[in-house]
């Protein structure tokens, strides 16, 4: 799997049209399962084949229980300068029933070691609508985090998706999912508390304190290039996406026999538009609406809705940018996508 990684790499050298790269991003998968010389490999040829900057993003996503002072150590060696760890939750049950193989406390334990390593720009998950968690349990946990001092949160809303397990629980009555208005509570909770405790809500579920935002997934959301790696990896050049085959063997077979493992389509004006209005309304500066109608003309239609969603308080205008209130970020699917161009 390294050695087809590291191939497509190679491979699609000219795929960001010498853009320079400003971050690096290991995720998708377990990559703190990585041995020292499989990452350090990867990033060599990334450094090799791409112009990368010298202040370099480089994020590697980790499980708490892959988190050891031996592993710390040989991250800062390759370049690792920011972690992602997959905290999900301070509680002993909800750990249980998501069959996660850290304990409470090795997580709070792995964060203490990541600081004490020198990692200061530090970012952990938690995941809020769980089966029985309080809105009391909700806030004890953001507490943890922030006595932790961890200066980046991520924390997202259980969503249950068909053919999943979760899903046939729920459809077995084994499962009681948590009720719109118990999440939204839980969401509004966050906000407050983080708010309070000086983090930004840069993005709907990203939060940081000041200038320790995610550079890697905000230039997603600024519509940036960019570029994906590996199976399941999706890429993007301003005008098309491609993404690759997602079953591992597939993906090996194909690179080694040098047949097409990727899906590719064109962008048309429609999905332009469409996708840059989603990406910007969930994010702290909104969507430029002259940048908007530099796609497509803005329609009376959509500045009726738009004036619409203003007056019910969900929404906010500042020059040109329009960008989503408290309460609005709570209907962030529904506004966007009445606001959608259509085809």
């Amino acid at each position: 799997m390294i050695r087809c990684i590291a191939r497509e790499l190679k491979q699609r050298s000219r795929y960001l049209k010498n853009k320079r790269i400003d971050t690096i991003y290991f995720g998708g998968g377990t990559p703190s399962l990585l041995l020292h010389e499989e990452l350090k490999l990867l990033k060599q040829v990334v450094c090799e084949n791409f112009d990368v900057y010298q202040n370099v993003e480089i994020t590697l996503e980790s499980n708490p229980d892959d988190i050891t002072e031996e592993t710390l150590k040989m991250w800062k060696e390759i370049g690792i300068n920011r972690l992602s760890i997959g905290l999900q939750s301070f509680k002993k049950e909800d750990l249980n029933w998501m069959n996660r193989a850290h304990t409470v406390v090795e997580s709070m334990e792995c964060v203490t070691l990541a600081q004490n390593a020198g990692f200061k720009n530090l970012s952990a998950d938690l995941i809020y609508g769980l089966p029985d968690l309080t809105l009391g349990e909700w806030k004890a946990q953001l507490q943890q985090l922030i006595d932790l001092n961890v200066p980046h949160i991520s924390a997202y809303c259980l969503t249950i998706e068909k053919n999943t397990a979760v899903h046939n629980w729920v459809s077995k009555g084994r499962f009681i999912p948590q009720t719109d208005e118990q999440q939204s509570k839980q969401f509004m909770e966050l906000v407050e508390v983080l708010e309070a405790n000086g983090y930004i809500q840069y993005e709907i579920s990203n939060f940081s304190k000041p200038g320790l935002e995610s550079r890697h997934n905000s230039n997603y959301w600024k519509g940036e290039w960019y570029l994906g790696v590996g199976p399941s990896a999706h890429s993007f050049n301003g005008d098309s996406r491609r993404w690759n085959v997602s079953n591992n063997q597939k993906y090996i077979d194909s690179i080694n026999t040098e047949k097409e493992y990727y899906t590719s389509e064109k962008l048309s004006i429609h999905d332009r538009f469409n996708e840059k209005l989603l990406i910007g309304l969930r994010t702290n500066y909104g969507v430029n609406l002259e940048e908007l109608s530099e796609i497509a003309e803005l329609s009376d239609k959509f500045t009726k809705q738009c004036e619409g969603h203003i007056e019910n308080g969900w929404a906010e205008r500042e020059g040109d940018n329009l960008f989503l209130t408290k309460e609005g970020k709570l209907r962030a699917d529904y506004i966007a996508s009445d606001l959608f161009l259509e085809q």
